[in-house]
């Protein structure tokens, strides 16, 4: 069942995207008019030692004329191996953009919250010392009142 759901994707993917010379596998090759397996394999093996720049570029393999070169540009691109590694650079620093986007935006989130903890501890706290103040001052007001008490009763 697996296979018959990746050939299914795979024959969807032929008939969205154009095949690439340089990375193609027989398949795909084999899915151009004209190109059956041999001339596939023969492919594949001529671009081990050169680069495929244009579809004219098969011209130079045996068994493959200008009808079979008018069917691969019909259905195939070529790309240097430059703008390859330049497509998946962008991708990929584009992704990293992303992410560090999000971990930014995270830490923010975090700084934030931690801020508001730190205030509502010094609120907490600030508070306690006031209720401890006022307890102080209170015990002190009441201290004093005694011993004036006191001093009063004596001088008496």
């Amino acid at each position: 069942m697996k296979k018959i759901i990746a050939l299914l994707m795979l024959s969807i993917s032929f008939v969205f995207a154009a095949i690439n010379l340089q990375t193609a596998s027989k398949e795909e090759l084999m899915s151009i008019k004209g190109i059956g397996e041999q001339k596939a394999l023969a492919i594949m093996e001529y671009r081990k030692t050169h680069k495929l720049k244009s579809a004219d570029d098969l011209l130079a393999i045996k068994g493959i004329g200008a009808g079979i070169v008018e069917n691969v540009k019909k259905d195939v691109k070529v790309s240097s191996a430059k703008k390859t590694a330049k497509a998946k650079t962008s991708k990929a620093s584009k992704k990293l953009d992303n992410a560090k986007t999000k971990t930014t935006k995270k830490v923010a989130k975090t700084k934030a919250k931690a801020n508001k903890k730190v205030a509502k501890a010094k609120t907490k706290a600030s508070k306690k010392a006031k209720k401890v103040e006022k307890k102080t001052s209170k015990k002190a007001a009441t201290k004093a009142k005694k011993q004036v008490k006191k001093q009063t009763k004596t001088k008496k």
